[in-house]
């Protein structure tokens, strides 16, 4: 699918050799799990609030609202600032740390970044596990805050490096699917623990967030770096025996050499933050921006934060709640798998579009549904049982558009459209607008449910047209576009080409390859 006035797809300048090594899979496999510390808090933190248990030892005032005025309106029972703050301390952390982990993944390597960040979460998750009063909860998500900045700070960018550009898109992916295996386990454990005696499984919930994070630890002492790592830092003999075994052939020269003078240039940039600012970098600059701004206003984070609250609240009871969220968490995997079947076949922007106008038409239904039976003052009364199955039927075909759409193109694009002079310093700012609107959207929503009540759906809906439209006309086709290459996508759009100099990224004639071959822009 051709972009709008831009590049057609796959129009890349060089295809270099490669295949998709069982190497080279494993290793993207095990990078990919970084994802899980990730989508497992996503996951737990929605389900532990919703614990009787939990409530009554931290939120002793939620608890009370939630059970003692049941006639009440229902949009407002979880409206509490500190309950949130428990929840959006993670991201603020997240940002915070993202800014730090820059500086390592570019001067140290992607792996150590990793290992940072599986060690920062398992420490949290101790803490958290043993918390005695909410300075102590909070204490600990933050250090889950910083553990996730490091990680989703470098497993993108680790998994753009090491795959070939033909299945970048789906190794790329498994971050996401991660993600959501992640979201998943948390659901489900959450089920279970909330039955145990004694009301103390919300512990077992909040510390089962180490086994992740040791995953990620252990997985980076054992990955390799990729060859753009090792470039970056003088190792280039390294870096040839690396892409070598990655790509599963000897003759790898010509990527190499276009490893290598990218990793020149990078050199020659002594501020990469203030270099982002030159014009030639707006396209990318803005992507970095506005992809993480829209992905979090698409309103998932509603739904997978505050999955068993939200359900608890338009009228399913405590169990119903969490086999809700267990159920959107399915969905979320299962949708995630068909992304990373397409979006190498059929592309980034199809999958953009489709999605976003799949999740539009889900929260206009899921609205109506709402506002139908809870009016504005959230006294819905019995809820008949048709009413929760067409509930939780939008709510997981809205699940399914964004898992395969912007979910994982959210991580993805960002990710894969940086040159290497500026690849750790957009990404953290890719991380940084991620956290920042999700600690936003994490600390305001259950004061706008309790305001805009059923409107709540409609102010994402907004948001959902504003990036679909976004998408149509501004971000051009990715796939099959070596990552080394991509500069050359924005001298060929409609709009971004003004930002971009010929001498920026030469487009037409011929260039040599290895041993003479000329390669043709396409």
């Amino acid at each position: 699918m051709p972009a709008v006035g831009g590049i057609p797809a796959g129009g890349s300048g060089k295809a270099y050799p490669g295949n998709l090594t069982l190497y080279v899979t494993v290793t993207c496999i095990v990078a990919a799990m970084g994802g899980l510390i990730f989508g497992y808090d996503i996951g737990i933190s929605g389900g532990v609030t919703s614990m009787d248990s939990f409530l009554l030892k931290f939120f002793p005032s939620v608890y009370r609202k939630k059970h003692e005025n049941e006639s009440t309106n229902q949009y407002c029972q979880y409206d509490s600032q500190k309950l949130t703050m428990f929840t959006s301390s993670l991201y603020l952390a997240a940002l915070l740390s993202s800014i730090v982990a820059s500086t390592v993944t570019r001067r140290f390597g992607r792996k150590l970044s990793m290992l940072f960040g599986g060690v920062l979460f398992c420490s949290g998750a101790v803490i958290n596990a043993a918390a005695k009063d909410v300075a102590m909860l909070i204490v600990g998500r933050m250090l889950l805050g910083f553990g996730i900045g490091f990680t989703n700070q470098s497993v993108p960018l680790y998994l753009s490096e090491m795959a070939p550009y033909k299945y970048r898109g789906a190794l790329n992916i498994g971050f996401q699917l991660s993600i959501t295996i992640g979201i998943l386990v948390a659901n489900v454990l959450n089920y279970f623990f909330a039955k145990i005696e004694g009301g103390w499984g919300w512990r077992l919930s909040l510390g089962g967030a180490m086994v992740p994070a040791l995953i990620i630890a252990i997985g980076s002492l054992v990955l390799p770096d990729t060859p753009n790592s090792l470039i970056e830092r003088g190792q280039n003999d390294e870096a040839r025996a690396k892409l070598q075994r990655i790509r599963g052939l000897d003759d790898v020269q010509e990527e190499l050499d276009d490893l290598v003078k990218a990793s020149d240039a990078s050199r020659q940039v002594e501020h990469p933050w203030r270099n982002l600012l030159q014009r030639k970098y707006r396209p990318q600059l803005c992507m970095a921006i506005l992809i993480p701004f829209f992905q979090q206003l698409t309103g998932i984070n509603v739904i997978m934060f505050y999955a068993p609250v939200l359900f608890d609240t338009i009228g399913f009871k405590s169990d119903a709640a969490l086999m809700s969220a267990v159920i959107t968490g399915l969905v979320n995997v299962g949708a995630t798998v068909v992304s990373i079947y397409g979006v190498d076949k059929w592309g980034r922007r199809f999958l953009f579009l489709e999605g976003g106008v799949q999740m539009l038409i889900c929260q206009i239904v899921v609205t109506a549904a709402i506002g139908a039976k809870f009016g504005v003052d959230g006294t819905p009364g019995e809820l008949p049982k048709w009413y929760a199955i067409v509930v939780v039927l939008f709510i997981c075909i809205y699940v399914s558009g964004f898992a395969w759409s912007w979910g994982p193109l959210g991580w993805l694009v960002p990710s894969e459209i940086f040159p290497l002079e500026i690849r750790s310093a957009a990404q953290s700012i890719n991380v940084s607008v991620n956290m920042i609107f999700t600690f936003a959207v994490a600390q305001v929503f259950l004061t706008m449910l309790c305001h805009l009540k059923f409107g709540l759906f409609l102010f994402f809906a907004f948001f959902v047209l504003v990036m679909t439209i976004f998408i149509y006309f501004f971000l051009p086709e990715t796939k099959n576009i070596p990552i080394e290459e991509m500069g050359r996508v924005w001298k060929s759009h409609w709009y971004w080409s003004r930002f971009v100099e010929e001498e920026d990224y030469p487009i037409g004639g011929l260039e040599m390859g290895k041993g003479g071959r000329e390669v043709k822009e396409v």
